[in-house]
């Protein structure tokens, strides 16, 4: 059945945009999002408190827009939220969230500078040592530990 309408599918000769728009539309439908391990010269981990999440504080992060690559949509997350500039430098793992239909790609960064500015998503700051860091979810975590492993 697959290769028939395979070939149908190649017989038809739609233009691209027709194409994309038929895939969207039958296909599942996901969000890609993206999150960072961003560290400070004393190996201190970057969190937020965020004022619409269960747990308050948590790693930065946010979802990629059209277009954009993976690492700019980190560092353009943090930025808007935050007034914070980051450098997302190095991929350590992608995850998927089969309940929310979420694919999160996860970097280890480093601190640039920039001057907080609360916003309507991010009300705090902090840099924490891994023995310091406050409540967290425990995949946050893990990847915390795995990105200390790897700087």
């Amino acid at each position: 059945m697959k290769s028939l309408l395979a070939k149908i599918w190649k017989k038809l000769h739609l233009p691209k945009g027709m194409q994309l728009f038929i895939v969207r539309f039958f296909q599942d439908q996901f969000l890609v999002g993206v999150t960072g391990i961003i560290f400070n010269d004393k190996r201190e981990v970057l969190l937020f408190k965020h004022t619409y999440r269960a747990h308050a504080w948590s790693l930065p992060g946010g979802y990629m827009k059209a277009g954009e690559h993976p690492s700019e949509g980190l560092e353009r997350e943090i930025k808007e939220e935050s007034g914070l500039i980051v450098s997302a430098d190095t991929r350590l793992k992608t995850r998927t969230d089969r309940d929310s239909a979420r694919l999160d790609i996860c970097y280890i960064g480093a601190f640039i500078g920039g001057e907080f500015s609360p916003t309507h998503e991010v009300s705090e700051y902090g840099f924490f040592a891994q023995d310091k860091l406050p409540l967290l979810r425990k995949n946050q975590i893990f990847l915390i530990d795995e990105a200390l492993k790897n700087f």
